[in-house]
This record gives structure tokens, sequence and C-alpha cells, in this order.
């Protein structure tokens, strides 16, 4: 603990010592708030030997708590033979009833109902050696007797009250034994030499408070400052009839206002200190700075007048060919009118071709989907057909003319036709149907080279009468022949793509 032991401080440690170190010896220590009541009792109890309980109070503290701390002092001073120091204060009375159990401990040390009659035989068992080695009773009220004895013996009670109000004197009279069995100790207002020693103690943390003499003076001052206060206290008294307590709390808290004030105050000097040595460092930069300014808008100036004098002769030949410039711009300027119609032109016709382009993509789409539906096993199919069903053979025909000079297997005249004598069911079968899957292949590839203009006009031409039969409907040959469905549906589509390419 942080103490400051000055005379009045050491003869009442010597008081609680006194009379905690005997037996059944209570101490009530009467006197206002932060006299150091608690402290110089806690100090007593740990020259003593003792251990030092205190209750803590909460929201839900109740009778049931306060008699479970006081089991446990019981037990420390009655069964394993400590001292032990109960401090208690009037602060930690939040119900009444607590100082009845206290009447009863100051006066005779057994609390009613305290412990249960299980407990009570538990205690009367532990403590049975010792009565029998002092020669007491072994019965149960002689143990319960020899342990209340054990407890009175090593169980001290510093009672910290203040006068201030009717409380005190309220409870002296309900409660004798607060007074009849304690020993009171008054706590009186601190006299000059503990305000001064203690006041001196505190500012001794503080650093740098100047010359010797000035911190005397300082040291000097608080005890005198705290008696002027309450000697105008008692004056107020006399004069309006209304109290203005000052304790030994206060002066403390007036010692550590003037610590943080303090604090607070070198704190503001110290940042307009280094506010002003920055602003300092920052006007020397820039008069620095401003005087390589100085030197570089010299050279500046030099360097201007020669662009100045350059950008004279630049501007008289700028002027000679002012007149030409306005001759090509008129020039430009008609040009730039047949480039914004030729522009206008080439923008309508993307516009055109790309609408042609996006009906393409679902032409390609229904002609690949036509080709997913040809396997080799239908094409296989129809190889073995000695006479194909009417209008199978022309959707075959057509498909042959398509892959006239693509497919190597089917003959063509020097023109690129596909012969009349090769335009059967006979020479399809030949030509296309003798390797079902080299003509799959030529059938997948036709569409990249349909879109490279690799197909010879004349096939797109001489398909179309195909196209045209009423019976070449995708439809109709699927009630006929699968395979034949799809190729139909594929030459139908790839040639409308041929002409959608060809718009383009």
């Amino acid at each position: 603990m942080n103490l400051v032991l000055f005379e009045d401080a050491m003869r009442h440690v010597c008081r609680i010592s006194r009379v905690i170190n005997n037996p059944a010896g209570h101490a009530l220590l009467v006197g206002v708030g932060g006299s150091g009541k608690q402290s110089l009792s806690r100090l007593s109890a740990h020259i003593c030997g003792y251990t030092t309980c205190q209750i803590t109070i909460s929201s839900t503290y109740s009778m049931n708590d306060f008699k479970e701390d006081l089991k446990k002092m019981y037990k420390l001073a009655g069964l394993k033979d400590e001292g032990v120091s109960f401090l208690f204060t009037d602060s930690q009375i939040t119900n009444e009833r607590f100082l009845v159990a206290m009447n009863d401990l100051l006066a005779s040390g057994n609390v009613p109902d305290l412990f249960a009659q299980d407990e009570i035989d538990e205690i009367n068992n532990a403590v049975t050696s010792r009565a029998k080695s002092e020669g007491a009773g072994t019965d149960a009220p002689s143990l319960w007797a020899f342990f209340l004895k054990e407890v009175r013996r090593n169980l001290h009670v510093i009672l910290c009250f203040s006068p201030v109000g009717e409380a005190f004197r309220t409870r002296c009279k309900r409660f004798p034994a607060l007074v009849n069995c304690t020993v009171i100790d008054w706590f009186q207002p601190w006299p000059q030499e503990a305000l001064y020693r203690v006041g001196k103690e505190a500012l001794a943390k503080i650093a740098d408070l100047g010359s010797p003499a000035v911190r005397a003076g300082i040291e000097n001052f608080m005890p005198y400052s705290f008696d002027i206060v309450n000697k105008e206290a008692k004056r107020f008294l006399q004069q309006e009839r209304r109290y203005v307590y000052t304790t030994p709390k206060s002066f403390l808290e007036l010692l550590a206002l003037y610590t943080k004030l303090l604090g607070d105050k070198r704190s503001d000097v110290d940042k307009s200190i280094q506010r002003l040595s920055d602003g300092l460092t920052k006007l020397r930069e820039t008069a620095d700075k401003v005087e390589q300014i100085e030197a570089t808008l010299k050279i500046s100036l030099e360097e201007a007048a020669i662009k100045r004098t350059t950008a004279e002769g630049i501007a008289e030949e700028v002027s000679a060919n002012k007149e030409i410039v306005e001759a090509e711009s008129a020039k430009a300027n008609v040009e730039a009118e047949k480039c914004a119609v030729i522009q206008a032109d080439v923008s309508k016709k993307a516009a055109v071709a790309k609408e042609n382009l996006d009906n393409a993509e679902p032409l390609v789409m229904k002609a690949e989907a036509a080709l997913n539906s040809i396997n080799e096993k239908d094409l296989s199919s129809c190889k073995t057909m000695q006479k194909p069903p009417p209008g199978v053979d022309d959707v075959f025909v057509a498909t042959q003319i398509l892959l006239a000079g693509v497919m190597p297997s089917i003959p063509t005249s020097k023109s690129g036709k596909v012969k009349d004598k090769d335009r059967s069911w006979e020479g399809c079968k030949k030509q296309m149907l003798s390797n079902v899957k080299e003509f799959l292949q030529h059938l997948l590839s036709f569409k990249e080279k349909a879109a490279n203009g690799e197909i010879n006009n004349v096939n797109w031409s001489e398909v179309r009468p195909y196209l045209a039969m009423e019976h070449f409907d995708p439809d109709i040959m699927l009630s006929k022949n699968s395979a034949a469905a799809g190729l139909c549906s594929w030459a139908t589509n790839i040639v409308q793509y041929h002409d959608v390419l060809v718009n383009i």
C-alpha cells in the first residue's frame, strides 16, 4: 500500500494492533471518509499476522451470502486456528439485518442459525482432538463451546463507520454491542504535519517543479489551502447554517487534481512548443525554396526572352503559310463531306450484312442438327435398298449435286455438272454410299467450304429444281426414310445459308 505514516497515523496503528491482539478484541474506528481507517486497519492486521477478510457487495448480495462469508471466516478462525481480521464498513451495510448478525458476533461469537446441524456435527468432529488435548469435554455442547471460544480468540472485527448523519447514532442505539463490545478509536481531522507530509509525498512523484524554493512553496501551499477551506467552511456554517464537509479524501483529490492539471498544462505547452518549432522549420524551408525559385526564375526569364524571339519568327512564317493552309482546309472539307457520304453508305451496308448474318446462323444450326440426326446405320440400310421409296432418290441426287467437285468419287462434266446418266439411285449408291464414313465426313466439312466460296456456282443452280419439288420436304421424307429426311433438311438449309452469304 502507498502510505505516508505521519505521527497520528502511527498512533492509530498502535491502538488498532493493541486491540486486535487481545482475544475477542474488536475495534470500532469512527472517522470521516478518507481519513485512513481501512488502510491503517489492513496494516495493523498485517503487523499482527492476520488474514484480512472483507465482503464484496453486489446487486445480488443478500443475507445468505453474508452468512456464507461469515462461515468461511469462522472456519478459518475456529478450525484452522488462523488469525482473521474482518474489516466491515458502513458502506457495505446494504441490509440492516447484517448488523443483527454482527451484534451477536461481537457480543458472544454465537450467531444463531449460522450453521446447519450437519455442519455443526462436522465442526464438532473436526475440533474433538484439539478439545481433548486442552482438557475440554467431548460432548456436543462442550465441543461447540470450544469452537466458539477459538473463534472469539482468533476472529477480530474492525468496524469502519462515519459519524456524519443520523445512521451511526441510530445503529449504535439499536445494536449496543457495536459500542459495548468494541474499543472505539476516533479519527480526527489530519493535522498540518499530516497534510504537509502527504502532500510532499504526492508531489515528489512530479518531476521538474522548478527550483527547490518553488517546490517548497508548492508543498507548503497545499496544506495551507486545505486549512483555509476548512476555516471558510466553519464560517459558512455560522452564517448560512449549512454544512460543507472537507475530509482527508478531499485533500487527496486536491493533490490528484493538481497533478492531472499540471500534466495537462505541460502537455499543452509541449504541443505549443512543438508546433512553434515546426512552424519555424517550415518558414526556414520556405525561405530556402523562395531563393531557389528566384534563381530558377531568372534563368527562366532569359530562356523566355530567347523563345519569344524565336516565336516571333515562327509567327511570321505561320502568317505566310496561312493562306496555303486555308486553301488546303477547304479541299479537306470537301473530301470530308465525300467521306461522310461513303461512311453512311458503309454503315448501312454493314447493318444489312449483320442482319443477314444473324439470319444465317439459325440456318447453319438447322443444317448441323440435320447432319447429327443421320448415322452410319441408317445410311448403310439405304445402300441395301434395290428400289427406294418415291422421292428418296431425288433427295440423294440433290445431295450428289451439292457434293460434286467436293467428293472425289462423284464424276462431273467439264462444266462441273453431274452427268445425267449418273443422276440415279444406282449412281448415288455407287458414288456416295460405297464409303459411308467418307460421305458423312464430306457432309460435315461442306458448310465451311461453302462459307469460303469453294463450292462451284453450278452446284447451287443445278440443285434448285430438286428443292422446288413438292415432295422435297423433311416431314414427308421422315415417313419414308430417316436418313433421307436428314439429308433433305440439310440440303434445304445449306442452300438457304448460301443465299444469305451471297446477299451479304
